[in-house]
């Protein structure tokens, strides 16, 4: 759950369109709320015992990544109705806030900073005065990262442990390098003038995260890189996401390719660790989630599954849970 906004930013930073900066401030928890809220993951604050309670929030945002810098003063309680599609990590200033995400609490305090993958978190409190900086990153962005890095699709929470060092290491590393984007993008910084040094400072930002920071692949990425995939396999999968919407075969895949089929089905073996139609299977599973996630609800789960050469519904919704971890019809519903 996020204390900063995870929303489109109403206001462009500057003359450039590319950064977006806007500030609230104020008393009312409701308009604290919609400040925090997206139209796909509502967010209700309340204020604890009925005290008085006072924020301020700025936010700027350079495409896929957003920094917010809040304050907060009471005892405020947030509940996030719906999951969130951004991996949010808090970098404390001062005072406490205590994350429900599964079945242990996270404590964000300074010097102690949190990571929340998508979708994990449902609430928060905040107890007395409270200042952060919060780093909002979608996870398409890493997944997408990271799929580069291993040369396969990534999907779902990368699972990054939730709790690091702010003091040292990589994590002091990274509360410098969010503060220094945060200065130089808001009220109108010199970072506005330069797109390329932002886009290489928020690389910067995914890798050290991906890097130096635990989470579900952090084993596989200190492995030795494996030997890079011969020319017919990379020929292969060009023609597979050329003709993706397309019912190919094998025997076109490996002409495509300009070996035989076995040729072809033993490099997939030992370059991809699949065969080629698993191979054609997965990419066509990951674009029929790419058009339900982007759907306006109108468009029907089967329309999406024929369009990727899934004909027997049943089998494409098993398959698709198996996957993703949930329904296509859950998926439509976010």
């Amino acid at each position: 759950m996020s204390v900063g906004s995870d929303a489109p930013l109403p206001y462009p930073a500057g003359q450039n369109s590319s950064f977006w900066e806007t500030a609230y401030s104020g008393t009312d928890p409701d308009a604290l709320s919609e400040i925090l809220s997206t139209s796909a993951s509502p967010i209700k604050a309340a204020a604890q015992a009925n005290s008085s309670i006072v924020y301020r929030c700025n936010f700027v945002s350079a495409g896929d990544l957003t920094i917010a810098d809040c304050a907060y003063d009471g005892a405020i309680s947030l509940r996030r109705e719906a999951p969130s599609s951004k991996v949010i990590i808090f970098l404390p200033v001062e005072g406490n806030a205590v994350f429900d995400a599964g079945q242990e609490p996270i404590h964000s305090v300074p010097g102690r900073g949190a990571i929340l993958g998508a979708g994990r978190a449902t609430g928060a409190r905040l107890l007395g005065s409270r200042r952060h900086l919060g780093l909002f990153v979608d996870q398409a962005r890493i997944n997408g990262q990271l799929t580069h890095m291993f040369e396969r699709t990534i999907t779902g929470d990368a699972g990054f442990l939730p709790h690091f060092d702010l003091t040292a290491g990589p994590g002091l590393l990274l509360r410098q390098l969010v503060a220094n984007l945060y200065r130089g993008l808001g009220g109108g910084g010199l970072l506005q003038e330069s797109p390329l040094a932002v886009s290489a400072l928020c690389d910067a930002a995914i890798f050290l995260l991906l890097e130096t920071f635990p989470h579900r692949y952090s084993n596989e990425l200190v492995l030795p890189a494996p030997t890079p995939a011969p020319r017919h396999v990379k020929w292969a999968i060009d023609f597979m996401h050329a003709h993706i919407t397309e019912p190919i075969s094998l025997n076109e895949i490996a002409m495509a390719a300009k070996v035989s089929i076995r040729t072809l089905q033993q490099g997939f073996r030992q370059f991809r660790n699949t065969t080629p139609i698993a191979y054609l299977h997965e990419i066509r599973m990951v674009a029929a989630r790419r058009d339900i996630v982007e759907s306006d609800a109108k468009q029907a789960v089967a329309d999406v599954a024929l369009r990727w050469g899934f004909t027997h519904l049943g089998r494409f919704a098993a398959e698709y849970k198996k996957r993703f971890g949930e329904l296509p019809s859950q998926t439509l519903k976010r």
